[in-house]
């Protein structure tokens, strides 16, 4: 069973500057077809409309499913497709009416993931968008001409991997170019050939389409899943936007604190049948979590049901993640928490009144990578860096289910603010649908290259991207090559290059057995002997979880550009080992031109189990293509 991970990010992103800059009509990118595998879709939100858009692209096969409250009409040249699967779900947990949760038995959506994750992709253009006039401006998706093909095959906040495997089949038989997948297995990641994610995805790989898909919320090192090389694994970041409001004390003092949505009391974790009514009725409730897994919204409920108007939740890590309560709360980090209990200690009778939030635009440090983003390294194949990239994933606004009320604090609305990998796993479909409009004959492996190699690890200061809560140093581990950079990405200048057939061949040189392997194909399939050292698979980043002293590592780069130039190579080496690439300069005189690199590890210090980084840079003089470097070094 896999979990589900869940408009101001795409004016972050500048991505109105390649259509601008290009000179481009509105129109530019509108036969891209994205499949969502997710909860499905609330086809009247504005987001879905389809006004503009030309006729459904001849090579689309696929169906519209009539079913409860969902017909043929639903579809339009936006929601192109609309499909639904339950039968892996309900042979697994029963029927879907023993639930007793609100749910229709079709593509609609009733939980509001699928609609969030679906127009972070594809929403047209919607004007005048909040929640609860938080984040107020224009709704969009990153590629808002793209074609939207919904597989539903998650309900109640799980995706069955019978259920799974069907949609990504269909989804593959009906020419979809790119699959998003805002979902994954929960930490620790299966081996491939046991993964349904990882097995339905090769096959769609092999079919030319790209997978994005995200890299979970566990937060720790070592617990990113979709880690599959033939997968581009996303890590979520910040925007530069927050959501602030003023707590005010008593005694003057003003708290600066995150917020979504009189006398107070400290009633520690707030847990069910632990508030006293009589203590709390008409107060603010101060509360701290038991443990980083706590449901904060269910506390604000709790408190509610005991008579409590507000709440003042501590909690140091999540502190910038916005959540909407059924009471008026807030969160604080520690330095505000200190400040607070002093406060409490010395009042006999403590006051405290929670102000209304305000939308605050540029905010700094930005990108940075939140807190409950899922790290590397990988645990299954740990030659290749995990994640491969980071988007936007916190405080994200995009379209929702109007009878999904849990997360929006009781009241139905068409737009929600979420966080999480999720979210930032959409946006990084969006620009995989842009690139593919630009280049309609690249391979997945070619747009992958193409969105990692462009990715920037500096945030909009110029200082290497830190981590929350407390801007803690970041490694690829973190993000992979970098916060995507959708300008860059439609111009690489070089790609790294593979296939099906690549794949195989590393997955032998990993140790995989035949049966495993025929797990994964379908296939009868043979290694050859000798194997390709893992590490010479031609990934765009480069890994090697167990150097023995000196190292030679292969690369082949792909021309993309017009004219004659020269790449020049740039080497940040890492921590302890000398680095040397031969040749350290290619020559290229015309489009589709092939070179192949060596690059050269040699250590003089031990890492001491731990990984140490670099980079790789070649450079024209006009465009980077930049590849991360992980070694862990164990002998010299």
């Amino acid at each position: 069973m896999n979990a589900l991970h869940t408009t101001h990010s795409w004016e972050f992103l500048e991505i109105d500057s390649i259509r601008q800059y290009n000179h481009l009509p509105m129109d530019w990118k509108s036969d891209v077809i994205v499949g969502v595998i997710d909860t499905g879709v609330w086809p009247e939100s504005e987001s879905f409309n389809d006004k503009g858009l030309g006729p459904v692209p001849e090579k689309f096969k696929g169906e519209c499913v009539p079913g409860e409250n969902f017909t043929l009409d639903n579809c339009n040249r936006k929601i192109i497709g609309a499909r639904f699967y339950s039968k892996g779900w309900e042979a697994e947990n029963g029927t879907l009416e023993s639930s007793k949760a609100t749910f229709f038995r079709s593509a609609r959506d009733s939980e509001g993931h699928g609609s969030h994750t679906a127009s972070t992709i594809a929403g047209s253009v919607v004007r005048n968008v909040s929640l609860f006039g938080m984040a107020r401006g224009t709704a969009r998706g990153g590629a808002p001409n793209a074609r939207l093909a919904i597989y539903k095959a998650c309900w109640f906040g799980d995706c069955n991997d019978a259920d799974i495997l069907s949609a990504m089949d269909d989804a593959i038989n009906d020419g979809v170019d790119i699959l998003s997948l805002s979902f994954g297995p929960t930490p620790p990641q299966p081996i491939y050939f046991e993964d349904s994610n990882s097995i339905g995805t090769f096959h769609a790989f092999k079919k030319g389409i790209l997978i994005s898909a995200s890299a979970g919320n566990s937060f720790l090192p070592q617990t990113a899943c979709n880690v599959a090389p033939w997968i581009l694994t996303v890590a979520a970041s910040s925007i530069d936007r927050e959501f602030n409001a003023n707590l005010h004390l008593g005694n003057s003092k003003l708290l600066k604190v995150i917020i979504l949505y009189i006398l107070f009391i400290h009633y520690l974790f707030c847990k069910n049948n632990t508030l006293d009514p009589n203590l709390i009725k008409g107060k603010i409730v101060v509360c701290t979590l038991e443990k980083i897994s706590d449901d904060r919204r269910e506390k604000g409920i709790f408190i509610r049901q005991g008579g409590g108007v507000g709440m003042i939740l501590i909690d140091p890590l999540v502190k910038d993640v916005g959540f909407q309560f059924v009471i008026p709360a807030t969160l604080i980090g520690q330095e505000e928490a200190q400040e607070l209990q002093a406060y409490m200690t010395m009042e006999k009778n403590p006051v405290a009144r929670i102000y209304k939030t305000q939308t605050i635009l540029k905010t700094k440090p930005s990108p940075k990578m939140t807190v409950f983003s899922s790290m590397g390294p990988n645990i299954i194949t740990p030659d290749i860096i995990k994640p491969d990239i980071t988007g936007p994933g916190l405080n994200i606004l995009a379209a929702w289910s109007p009878v999904s009320t849990e997360d929006t604090g009781g009241q139905s609305v068409g737009y929600n603010i979420i966080s999480g990998t999720s979210m930032s796993c959409p946006h990084v479909s969006a620009v995989a649908a842009i690139v593919k409009s630009w280049q309609p004959s690249w391979s997945p492996a070619a747009i992958m290259s193409a969105i990692m190699t462009t990715a920037t690890v500096l945030d909009k200061n110029q200082n290497l991207i830190g981590r929350d809560p407390n801007g803690t140093p970041t490694t690829p581990f973190d993000y992979g090559s970098g916060h995507i950079n959708p300008m860059a990405a439609i111009n690489p200048g070089l790609i790294y290059e593979y296939d099906s057939n690549d794949i195989i061949n590393f997955l032998c040189s990993s140790g995989a057995s035949l049966v495993q392997l025929k797990s994964l194909t379908g296939e009868g399939i043979y290694c050859r002997n000798p194997t390709t050292p893992s590490y010479n698979f031609n990934y765009p980043s480069i890994g090697i979880s167990k150097m023995n002293g000196s190292l030679s590592v292969y690369r082949t780069v792909t021309y993309y550009g017009k004219g004659p130039t020269v790449y020049v190579a740039h080497v940040n080496c890492p921590s302890g080992v000398d680095v040397k690439v031969i040749p350290d300069k290619l020559d290229f005189t015309e489009t589709g031109e092939k070179k192949t690199f060596r690059v050269d590890f040699k250590a003089f210090n031990k890492s001491d189990g731990n990984f140490v980084f670099g980079d790789l840079t070649w450079s024209n003089g006009i465009l980077r293509v930049r590849s991360p470097i992980a070694l862990n070094v164990l002998s010299l």
